[in-house]
């Protein structure tokens, strides 16, 4: 990891840190992440798209990792990260880059390539597909004790992450999300309380990983990250839905793991299987992997690698 260097980029008043690698002249790459992840979740494919020639880009959204906290955190919505991307890109002078996403990263993605498709040479989703923006249904599909639905209620996840230190909120959150079942809470359980302390970490996610992760957390804290993506969901602007056409014609991939709990989510698996998404991002390609679950690109970091090189040497 030596070889990543780590720079503040000033955007819309707030210092956005940002990891880098590659040559400045080489087509650029950004990596957006999801939750519970920071620019380090995507360490193997930085170095992966450098040596193969691109120059890769991985920021931490403001209040994550070590970037600034915005001044009210409860504001915060999908816009401010949009607005972000876009300022980043703007203060390093990228005109056009590749975008590869992970979680609800793809929300970012799926957005940003609508709103800006002529500065998006392609994108790459995992374990989200490309969905246009829209109202959120799942919650009012499942059982109270869905984890999304928990984490959107004011208060709650505070408490029950107040219970622990970070690296152990983190521990317990990729250990839920390496599961294959949607992490639901029975009535008088808390979602933290779904996890033994005695679990084992996921084979490939180490405690130096971890150490990492829960340092960051340590810092930054939950209350942005709790605001978006969950509570930010609810109360998306109205104009996020009003995009006329939403239809994205560049080249796109998505990466799923046939074991990610998010193929459970009501819909989620016809979807993506029945082409639906594809009438939105009709140069889609689809790649499942049969092992893999929500965190396929620190799982089985090789894989992903050479399937984002493909796609990106096939399409630079």
């Amino acid at each position: 990891m030596d070889e990543i260097e780590h720079k503040f980029v000033g955007v819309n008043g707030l210092k956005l840190h940002v990891a880098e690698i590659g040559s400045e002249s080489s087509p650029v790459v950004v990596f957006l992440h999801g939750f519970p992840e920071i620019w380090y979740s995507w360490r193997h494919q930085m170095i992966a798209v450098a040596k193969a020639g691109f120059r890769a880009i991985a920021p931490d959204y403001r209040g994550y990792g070590l970037s600034d906290p915005p001044p009210q955190p409860e504001k915060t919505t999908f816009f401010d990260l949009l607005s972000d991307v876009l300022a980043i890109l703007d203060a390093l002078k990228i005109s056009k880059v590749f975008l590869v996403s992970k979680d609800f990263g793809a929300a970012v993605v799926s957005t940003f390539a609508l709103l800006h498709q002529d500065r998006v040479s392609g994108f790459v989703t995992l374990g989200v597909p490309f969905t246009p923006p829209r109202p959120p249904i799942y919650h009012k599909l499942l059982p109270e004790g869905f984890y999304i639905s928990r984490w959107q209620e004011p208060g709650r996840a505070e408490a029950d992450f107040g219970r622990l230190d970070a690296k152990t909120v983190v521990r317990n959150i990729y250990i839920l999300f390496s599961r294959s079942e949607i992490p639901i809470a029975q009535e008088n359980q808390e979602i933290m309380d779904l996890v033994e302390p005695s679990t084992p970490l996921p084979s490939w996610f180490s405690e130096e990983d971890l150490a990492t992760y829960g340092a960051l957390y340590e810092k930054s804290g939950f209350q942005t990250a709790l605001r978006v993506p969950y509570r930010a969901f609810l109360d998306r602007k109205s104009e996020e839905y009003s995009i006329p056409n939403p239809k994205v014609e560049v080249p796109a991939l998505l990466i799923m793991g046939e074991k990610d709990y998010v193929f459970k989510f009501p819909g989620m698996e016809d979807y993506v299987r029945s082409g639906e998404v594809k009438t939105f991002v009709p140069n889609l390609e689809i790649i499942y992997i049969p092992e893999g679950t929500h965190f396929v690109q620190e799982q089985f970091p090789d894989q992903v690698n050479e399937l984002i090189l493909n796609f990106l040497t096939g399409h630079s």
